[in-house]
């Protein structure tokens, strides 16, 4: 229900000249009291209003019943007027806009979203009507090629992109409007490319002129077509093909902060849209951009240099847009948030300054009572330079120099000047408090630490030739980072031997400058940088190579509870729809799981995880990798060869993937199953055999997951468990599986079944799987030769490959290899599945292979042995040696198996082996092992 103006005034302006008061009243009499009032404090306060309420008193006094309706009846009114006289009606209309948003907003109400998005959206409809006028001249005189003003409900290609605070709704009373005008070179022969060019060139000079040039009747809205790529050398409006080149080639940090208020506002909006979208990557870059806080700081130093607005807070004469404490710092600050971490959320790539404060502090990077505090100064500073625009239609920021002007402002909010100036002040002190801090940190030096370490100097100065040093600018902001990362290294138990390892990172890092800027504004990290190039030379050289996996820590969820893998399909699913293409998608996968592997691991590795859940998490991430990525795949592939045939494939996990635990370095075992239904070739552009059809799909996502992409490899593949090994065709059917497992399969591929489980694909298939799998197991086994075979097995093992030492968790007796060949062998006599080996155990114990104390002694071992593996794979790919440890590795692999030191962890873990060999052999050799079933 709407009301009148009248019914919501909650505020009126003071007359602060006297001598206007009785003219005010004389135009306004038809106005009730209360607008009456209102008008007479606007109009003998601002000589320019009370100009547009003598020009439109009339409109006026009709509009005030139902102010909003009014606005809508002028805009709309915009897009409806005559060629020859849409000059005239556009300034009329921009009149009358003016003056009721200005009573709104003096009266208290109008919010001031809704004042500056009445501006606004006149805004638009003015340019909308300017070119579209200036366009169909261009038509009629055949300018445009192959365009007929039929055509033009598009603007032929056209579109006008608002900038600013346009783009953002938020324009001011006296707002210049920043326009980039851009038009779609695709729809234009090469041979007329110019032609059309210097048509739409012409008409976004008429646009520009309709809208600005000033006539009797005043102007619409100054236009600035400046934002352009290139200004001074390149056309006012672009091709979009040249204007997306210059953005990813010369784009500077300035112009990714504008692009983030971009909005399509006239002519060919799609096209627009579909701009913007292109341009996303260039605007929202993928990793957690710090060093745009420098660029932005640096932007602000030149602002105030160039402006002459440094020095301290003095109220007559300053700037509240680019002063101390002004609108543009709740701005940069703000924008220069958005650019670190928009390229990661997307909900943060909000146009308007309040709507992304409010996210920001949602989202967990700003303070909530901060955003609150800068939302309500930004307010305040807008309704002041509102107020100082309405007294002469001025594009002006500046507070007056006079006491006659202050006295003039404060009579138009209503408080007398002491309270005003008071109120300025303290809002003007606050917002440059609040943001000082944040752009001068990453000036700041860091603090020299009070005894240094004496280091090794050849290392130090070796560093200057290191990829990511040789930058300017990466040198420059490392320079200022490393007093405090020495300082850290000097507090480790070994400085010289952190140094070393810090040093092998440092040399393997491609670029410096972001990873740096991360750094200086998360000094935090250090420490955990730190940490692990000294603990974990493995996951050192995979942060040397991917530094973009810090951003999770301060980014991400880093610290949270872990989702499950569930979640975390579901996560990558989402992550995985906003790419825009196939190569884009894989690359983004490999991004993500990055991300996650390394929380893992850091988890693992500082104590908050213990080893059985971080290798249950490892295998979480597979499942959600293999289970985002698998429909991916399957829709790519089925874009040339059609759907998949009958009920289509799953993804059977096997050995650790199955049972659900891998280590930092673990390979997929895996086996594709499907079901044609009798289908026999598929049903799309290029038709495929069944058969063919899930053997190209299997191998396309083994190239999905393996091939070395710009992001890397997400996992290798080892498919070598599937029916007759590497001579098996790489995707067997349901039918031939079946057929297969019962009447060909040997008793090792019964014990891998026990750890099958289908890890992506159909759910009704999977049912199926599963449900062919647990009868496949639950036929009777021969205990004789299952365990007669068990023992071979065993025996050849032990002939091919010796531990590589205590530290060799899987292979050789009593080690995890071991001790899951029994288990397995106990599922399969029991005829169950045991995906998780103390199941497996337990179920070797019901059928009587080992007894109670047996069982629990395997578990334990089993226990240790895992963490062990799960340890000293996140340590290093290779087998761990106590001479490439280094203290802190050894430190890490004691205290995850709650070991005073590495010796006496060596012997804790002979013992083990020594145990657990001893039940195996007893369990493959002695009376009970002999029994049949």
């Amino acid at each position: 229900m709407t009301s009148t103006l009248e019914a919501r005034v909650t505020r009126c302006p003071r007359p602060h000249d006297p001598g206007r008061v009785d003219d005010i009243k004389a135009l306004v009499g038809d106005l009730p009291p209360r607008l009456r009032e209102l008008a007479v404090g606007a109009g003998a306060s601002a000589p320019y209003l009370a100009g547009l309420l003598e020009k439109e008193r009339d409109w006026l006094a009709d509009a005030v019943a139902d102010p909003e309706a009014a606005v809508r009846a002028v805009i709309r009114g915009a897009g409806e007027l005559a060629p020859e006289g849409l000059a005239d009606g556009l300034r009329q209309g921009k009149r009358r806009v003016a003056l009721m948003a200005a009573l709104a907003d003096l009266g208290g109400a109008w919010a001031l979203e809704q004042v500056t998005g009445a501006l606004t959206d006149y805004a638009d409809a003015a340019c909308a009507a300017a070119l579209h006028a200036g366009l169909v001249v261009q038509v009629k005189r055949g300018k445009l090629p192959g365009v007929t003003l039929d055509d033009l409900g598009d603007s032929g290609g056209m579109v006008v992109l608002a900038m600013g605070k346009m783009g953002a709704h938020e324009l001011n009373y006296s707002s210049d409007i920043d326009l980039i005008c851009l038009f779609d070179e695709t729809r234009f022969d090469p041979e007329v490319f110019h032609d059309a060019r210097s048509a739409f060139v012409r008409a976004t000079r008429a646009m520009a002129a309709t809208l600005s040039d000033l006539t009797g009747q005043g102007y619409v809205f100054r236009t600035d077509l400046r934002l352009r790529p290139d200004p001074s050398v390149t056309p006012v409006c672009l091709g979009m093909e040249a204007a997306e080149r210059y953005y990813e080639s010369l784009g500077r940090t300035w112009e990714r902060a504008a692009y983030i208020k971009a909005r399509p506002c006239a002519g060919d909006v799609k096209a627009g849209e579909r701009f913007l979208a292109d341009l996303r990557p260039f605007v929202w870059r993928r990793h957690l951009d710090f060093a745009a806080i420098q660029d932005a700081h640096d932007m602000r130093l030149a602002i105030r240099e160039h402006k002459g607005l440094g020095g301290p807070i003095t109220l007559p004469g300053h700037n509240m847009k680019l002063g101390r404490g002004g609108i543009r710092e709740i701005e940069f600050f703000t924008q220069t948030r958005q650019l670190i971490a928009g390229g990661r959320d997307p909900d943060l790539r909000q146009r308007g300054t309040c709507a992304g404060l409010k996210v920001l502090a949602e989202k967990g990077w700003v303070p909530q009572e901060v955003a609150e505090t800068l939302t309500d100064h930004y307010r305040a500073h807008r309704t002041v330079e509102h107020r100082l625009q309405m007294v002469r239609d001025a594009q002006t920021h500046e507070l007056p120099g006079s006491e006659e002007g202050f006295a003039r402002l404060a009579a138009m909010m209503d408080m007398d000047v002491p309270a005003l100036e008071q109120d300025l002040h303290r809002r003007l002190s606050a917002v440059h408090e609040m943001t000082e801090g944040f752009f001068a940190a990453s000036r700041k030096g860091a603090d020299q630490p009070g005894a240094p370490h004496a280091f090794d100097s050849t290392i130090l100065d070796r560093w200057p030739s290191y990829p990511a040093l040789r930058s300017v600018r990466g040198a420059e902001i490392f320079e200022r980072l490393k007093p405090e990362l020495l300082a850290r290294l000097a507090d480790a138990a070994k400085p010289d031997e952190a140094l070393l390892a810090f040093d092998g990172f440092l040399a393997g890092l491609p670029a410096g400058v972001q990873l740096f800027s991360l750094l200086r504004a998360n000094p935090q990290l250090a420490d955990l940088l730190i940490d692990v190039v000294s603990t974990s030379p493995a996951l050192a050289a995979h942060l040397s190579r991917n530094a973009q996996v810090l951003d999770a820590v301060i980014g991400g969820d880093f610290f949270s509870d872990w989702p499950g893998a569930e979640a975390l399909g579901e996560a990558l699913s989402e992550v995985l729809a906003r790419e825009p293409d196939y190569e884009a998608r894989l690359d983004g996968t490999r991004r993500w799981a990055r991300e996650w592997h390394f929380r893992i691991g850091v988890h693992l590795l500082r104590g908050l995880t213990d080893a059985q859940t971080a290798g249950r998490q490892y295998a979480d991430l597979a499942r959600a990798v293999l289970s985002a990525l698998w429909p991916v795949v399957v829709a790519q592939f089925a874009e040339r060869y059609g759907p998949p045939p009958g009920r289509g494939a799953v993804i059977l996990g096997m050995g650790s993937l199955g049972a659900g635990r891998l280590t930092a370095t673990s390979d997929l075992d895996l086996l594709v199953i499907y079901d044609a239904q009798g289908q026999e070739t598929s049903e799309g552009p290029r038709q495929l055999a069944s058969r063919s059809y899930y053997a190209r799909l299997t191998q396309a996502m083994v190239t999905a997951m393996t091939a070395p992409m710009s992001q890397g490899k997400l996992y290798e593949i080892d498919m070598r468990l599937r029916p007759s090994g590497n001579q098996g065709p790489v995707a067997t059917s349901l039918a031939s599986f079946d057929s297969y497992q019962r009447s060909e399969a040997w008793v090792w591929e019964h014990l891998a079944l026990t750890r099958a489980d289908v890890v992506a694909g159909p759910s009704d298939l999977a049912a199926a799987v599963h449900a062919l799998r647990d009868d496949i197991l639950a036929r009777p086994t021969k205990r004789d030769r299952a365990l007669a075979e068990v023992a071979e097995m065993r025996s050849r093992i032990a002939q091919a490959k010796a531990p590589a030492g205590p530290w060799d968790a899987k292979i050789g007796p009593g080690r995890l290899q071991d001790i899951e060949l029994l288990a397995q062998a106990g599922a399969l006599l029991a005829g169950t599945t045991a995906r998780h080996i103390p199941d497996g155990l337990t179920a070797a114990c019901t059928v009587g292979l080992i007894d109670k104390q047996e069982a629990e002694t395997l578990k334990q071992a089993y226990t240790r042995c895992w963490a062990l593996q799960c340890a000293g794979r996140l340590l290093s790919a290779e087998p761990l040696g106590e001479e490439t440890l280094g203290q802190a590795g050894a430190g890490f692999l004691a205290r995850t198996l709650n070991a005073p030191d590495l010796a006496a962890l060596e012997e804790k873990i002979i013992g083990t082996y020594d145990a657990a060999a001893a039940v195996i052999d007893r369990a493959l050799s002695g009376p009970e092992g002999n029994e049949s079933a």
